[in-house]
């Protein structure tokens, strides 16, 4: 099993969970964070005032899913979260050793 976690615009979202969805991939927690990578944030002007803006809202989509899932829900989550544009995001997996369903104390595979 393994663990994805992505960073996307938050105006991506829809197109990101409709894409997933198609492959059967149902379950995911969604974060909404704040960061920044090579773009390092930009400028905005306030009431006249330009004023620099850091941290960019963010949201990180963690999912769990099968190794033969892995490329599938990498390829929609790309699909579905691309604009071409800096700061389109970032995706990361890593692997999971053990899955438990608290309800009805399912292991592995089966409790995904």
């Amino acid at each position: 099993m393994k663990k994805i976690e992505a960073v996307i615009k938050p105006f991506k979202l829809e197109e990101v969970k409709d894409a997933l969805h198609e492959l059967g991939i149902q379950g995911m927690t969604v974060t909404e964070v704040k960061g920044f990578g090579r773009q390092k944030g930009h400028t905005e002007i306030y009431r006249g005032a330009e004023y620099t803006v850091d941290f960019l809202p963010k949201l990180k989509l963690e999912l769990i899913v099968a190794e033969s899932q892995v490329e599938p829900a990498l390829g929609a989550i790309i699909k579905g979260a691309r604009t071409g544009k800096i700061g389109d995001g970032k995706i990361f997996v890593s692997s999971v050793e053990q899955v438990i369903r608290i309800r009805t104390e399912e292991h592995g595979e089966a409790a995904i």
